[in-house]
């Protein structure tokens, strides 16, 4: 595995034709509906736009990710971004985390001085890019589905020299997670979600029978998906579709992301008060400067095809496993659901936050994280 140190530098030109794009935007018509009950509420994305063009700086963001070490790891034919955080303790313990989206390896760099600057647990944080997210190449054929992408996260550690490691991993990172610990449980110590993968089904057997509060939970479920999961049900048919839109305008890019930060961070109805706007523009940018949403949006449509979290007969995650479960997730299984293929160790309700949990609470986050590997 060969490793090359990273520099992140954006072209003058392609910055000047983003803000072209966002200044030459043909608006549709505003929706009659108020606030954001049919979508993206269009009052706010002029707002967030405006500030776009005329405030946010990719140079800072830039700046900020350059700050710590970048390397691209050449591995089965993909080149793979990560940064590499150490730790200066001699008993540091990697730890491997993956975003998911429609984020980035941007949402985890609050978490860093958390987990890296402290002399009683520290971590060796190795934070990389999906393929097709970031500064990661794309898949340029089928099969990159989640399950590969751990086989790639397991031959990174072992090429860093860690034998041994930890695993962290929200939304689809939480499935990445799953599948090292599924596919490598001599390496994984242990296994740290702040979600339960939405594609996880534990093998039931015909006698299995499920409780009243499982039942519940697949009826709030499927009444979500029903209401709220249109964008997963095209990602995962026809992803190609929506990408020759959404790789043109930096704005329609904008409006498809940021609704789903509205939608899934734990706000007061304002989002602002949660993820600031030079924190969403950072990663909307990064998506459009890597020309990355058709190339990410295509995993939902590799885990589809194989889904690789329909546990066979048998199938069960050994290792130790938290749930850092944060109060405005996604509909979340109930414990006994989860048991029924995790190993749970530990499972705390979280005080406030939501889907993006590295963004929105690093610190509630980053707690939950020392406390369980100080068990392991």
């Amino acid at each position: 595995m060969k490793i090359t140190p990273y520099k992140v530098y954006t072209p003058d030109t392609s910055l000047d034709d983003l803000k072209f794009r966002i200044k030459n935007t043909r608006w549709p018509e505003p929706s009659p509906e108020v606030g954001w009950t049919s979508g993206t509420n269009q009052k706010y994305l002029q707002e967030l736009t405006n500030y776009w063009l005329t405030e946010f700086s990719w140079r800072k963001v830039e700046d900020r990710i350059n700050s710590y070490p970048n390397f691209i790891a050449d591995i089965d034919g993909f080149s793979i971004h990560f940064i590499h955080v150490k730790n200066n303790t001699k008993n540091a313990l990697p730890l491997i985390i993956t975003h998911g989206w429609p984020g980035s390896f941007f949402e985890m760099l609050d978490l860093i001085p958390y987990l890296t600057e402290d002399d009683e647990l520290g971590f060796d944080m190795v934070i990389p890019s999906i393929p097709g997210f970031g500064f990661s190449s794309h898949p340029t054929y089928p099969g990159c589905n989640s399950a590969k992408i751990a086989s790639l996260w397991h031959q990174l550690m072992s090429g860093l020299g860690y034998s041994h490691y930890g695993v962290q991993g929200g939304d689809v990172g939480a499935g990445i997670g799953t599948c090292l610990a599924l596919q490598y449980p001599e390496a994984v110590i242990g296994l740290h979600l702040n979600f339960i993968p939405g594609s996880y089904k534990p093998f039931l057997r015909g006698e299995d029978e499920l409780s009243g509060e499982e039942k519940s939970f697949l009826q709030t479920l499927s009444n979500w998906m029903t209401t709220e999961g249109a964008y997963s049900h095209l990602h995962g048919t026809k992803p190609q579709t929506i990408s020759f839109g959404l790789d043109d305008s930096p704005v329609g890019l904008c409006a498809w992301i940021v609704e789903k930060f509205y939608s899934w961070s734990g706000h007061d109805g304002s989002l602002d008060s949660t993820i600031t706007k030079d924190e969403l523009l950072a990663n909307i940018t990064l998506y459009w400067l890597t020309k990355t949403f058709s190339s990410s949006i295509r995993l939902y449509r590799e885990n589809r095809l194989n889904p690789t979290l329909k546990f066979r007969e048998g199938q069960y995650v050994t290792v130790p496993v938290a749930f850092a479960r944060f109060p405005k997730e996604l509909p979340t299984p109930p414990r006994c659901y989860v048991e029924r293929g995790y190993n749970i160790q530990q499972w705390n309700e979280m005080l406030a936050g939501g889907h993006f949990a590295a963004l929105e609470q690093p610190g509630l986050l980053s707690t939950d994280i020392r406390q369980f590997f100080k068990t392991v």
